[in-house]
Parts: structure tokens; sequence; C-alpha cells
């Protein structure tokens, strides 16, 4: 196994493609985005080696059906696929790490619901699959593999590569310090952001969610954060606007670059030091919130979505509609307000 890389370049990209209405278009999208590898890993060259390219969420396709039967028909697909395929060669070609843009993923062993599904690819291939765990509800119909009876793998798995550890969660994800935590108490020395988060809580004031949430993640965990905002524009991916906003935090909070907000195809670079990482993670005495956790002092959380949630009965296709998402929010909260 190659030796450990301690320091290193990062590119987070953002795309900005008409949003494909079959899967059919999707290779169209990974040939521009294996030329964006291509050029990052090219360009930065002469001043320090890109080993991990980060693409957004929906990069591959969105939800834009309003059930799980029309995505299944019309744009899901299973992973691995022919697409992994082209990364994990690219992968190779390049000696870089690659955190996939999302896929609207079917799986045979899970045959009534679907996930919206990134990949961590390298040159020794697929190393995980991070299977979205917190939907944006109501609107994404997908479903979280918490919610699944019986759904057993690790759902914040994290890569031990040369490149340090890396663990990734997708956009409303990181409005949940539990699952970047989680991350965190996993190993991850890296943590990834595959996002697409649309105005007006993007990347700009007043709300300026997008920057404020990466930071703050970074420093509470004394982790890197590496974050690809969508930046697709109003008229491609209607009926929101995605503000870009792409971002590299150190492990202080620290904004090391950024793409200017607003819409369209970006690459920002930024050096990450693992090393000084480990340091500061080792000797540090103030600051050090993951050395510090006082894990028992915390009890249960308040109620929400219990795992095992999810039942597909409904009809022959486990179709899930937003009024079912909307249905079942309204008996979590009654839950949760009587105290049951």
């Amino acid at each position: 196994m190659p030796a450990n890389v301690l320091r290193y370049a990062v590119a987070a990209c953002q795309t900005d493609f008409p949003c494909p209405v079959d899967r059919s278009e999707m290779a169209s999208r990974v040939d521009r985005m294996l030329a964006m590898i291509e050029g990052a890993v090219t360009g930065y060259r002469p001043f320090f080696p890109v080993r991990l390219v980060v693409f957004p969420e929906f990069a591959h396709a969105a939800p834009i059906y309003a059930t799980v039967s029309e995505l299944r028909d019309k744009l899901a697909v299973p992973v691995p696929n022919e697409h992994t395929e082209r990364y994990g060669a690219k992968a190779r070609e390049l000696g870089v790490y690659v955190q996939t843009g999302s896929f609207i993923e079917l799986d045979p062993a899970w045959p009534g619901v679907l996930f919206n599904t990134t990949c961590l690819i390298g040159p020794e291939g697929l190393l995980y699959k991070y299977r979205k765990v917190n939907p944006w509800l109501p609107w994404e119909v997908h479903a979280s593999p918490h919610d699944l009876p019986g759904y057993d793998a690790e759902l914040f798995p994290v890569a031990r590569t040369e490149i340090g550890n890396l663990g990734c969660a997708i956009c409303y994800d990181w409005i949940f310090p539990e699952a970047i935590r989680q991350l965190s108490l996993n190993g991850a020395e890296v943590l990834i952001r595959v996002s697409a988060y649309m105005d007006p809580w993007g990347a700009t004031p007043p709300m300026d969610w997008w920057t404020v949430v990466n930071r703050c993640r970074a420093l509470e965990n004394m982790a890197y954060v590496v974050a690809a905002n969508q930046g697709a524009s109003l008229e491609h991916y209607g009926p929101f606007s995605w503000p870009g906003g792409s971002m590299v935090v150190d492990y202080d909070g620290r904004i090391l670059a950024q793409a200017d907000p607003g819409p369209g195809e970006k690459i920002v670079v930024a050096e990450i030091d693992l090393g000084a990482l480990r340091e500061a993670r080792r000797q540090r005495q103030g600051h050090n919130p993951l050395a510090q956790l006082r894990r028992e002092a915390y009890g249960s959380l308040a109620a929400g979505y219990p795992a095992g949630s999810i039942t597909c009965g409904r009809d022959p296709h486990g179709d899930r509609t937003v009024a079912d998402n909307e249905a079942v929010f309204r008996r979590q909260r009654a839950a949760a307000s009587s105290g049951e």
C-alpha cells in the first residue's frame, strides 16, 4: 500500500446541468465531471497535488418526480454502475479519490424504496456508499436507511485511505450535528459534504446557513470540511435557485477557499495538512471537543423517526409520496407532544 500522504489539495466542484428527465442523460453529465477532475488535477499540478475531488448532490439526477414509482421508472440506477466504473478508471489513472455527486439508487435487497446515494471511489475501487440518513422532508421521497426494518449496514461509513480517514454526509444531514459527530467518532478526519443547498439558506446573507454550518461542523469536530454545493441556475433545476459557494474549511473553522456565491460551474481548490490536524487533536488542551466529550452526560434524544419505521406494504410497488411523508411527520409530532 502507498505511504500515507499528509499534505495535499482538495477540489470542491459545483455543477450547472439541465435537470435530467431520464437516466439516459446521465452519461453526458459524467463526461463533464470526468473532464472537471482532469482539469483540477492538471491545472493545479504546478502548485500542489489534488488528491480528493468532490461533486454536489443531484449532479447525476434530482428527484424531480413526486413518487417513488416514477423515480424508479425514469431515473433510478443500481450502485455500482457503469458511471462508477468510469470514475474508478479515472481515479486509477490520476491517483485521486472522487466523492461522486448523488445517484437515485435502487437496490434489489430493498425493492420497495430508493436511496439518495453518493460513493467514494479511489484508485483501489469503490470504498463506500453513503445513503442519505436525513431526507429533506417532505419533498424527498427516497428512504432513510435508518427507517428500514432489518437494515444493519453502517449508517456513517468512514474510509481509511492513504490521504486520511474520509467520511461523507449529504446536504440536510449537516443540519443534524449528531450525524457529523458520528462520522468523527467513527474516525473521520476529512468531512465531505455533497450538497444541494438552495436559496435563501445558501451562501449569502442574511441567512448563509451554508457557511455557518460548514464552519461550525469543522470546529466542533476538529476536522477539515470539503463541501461541494449545487450550482444549477433556476432555469435548470427549478423551482429553486442554487447558490453554489463550494468551500474548504480547516479544523479551526477557517475558510481556506470558497467559490463566489452564485450559480454556475466552479472549482475551488485548497491545501490541507493532515499532520497539523493530527498534532492538534493529540496535543491541544483547549478547544478540543472530541477529547473532552462527556458522552455519558447526554441522554436519549427527543422522539423522532424510530428505526425500522418504514413499511412498504401499501401497494405492490411500495410507492411513497410527498403526502405520505407529511402524514408520517404529523404522526411523529403528535407522538412527541403527547410524550409517547
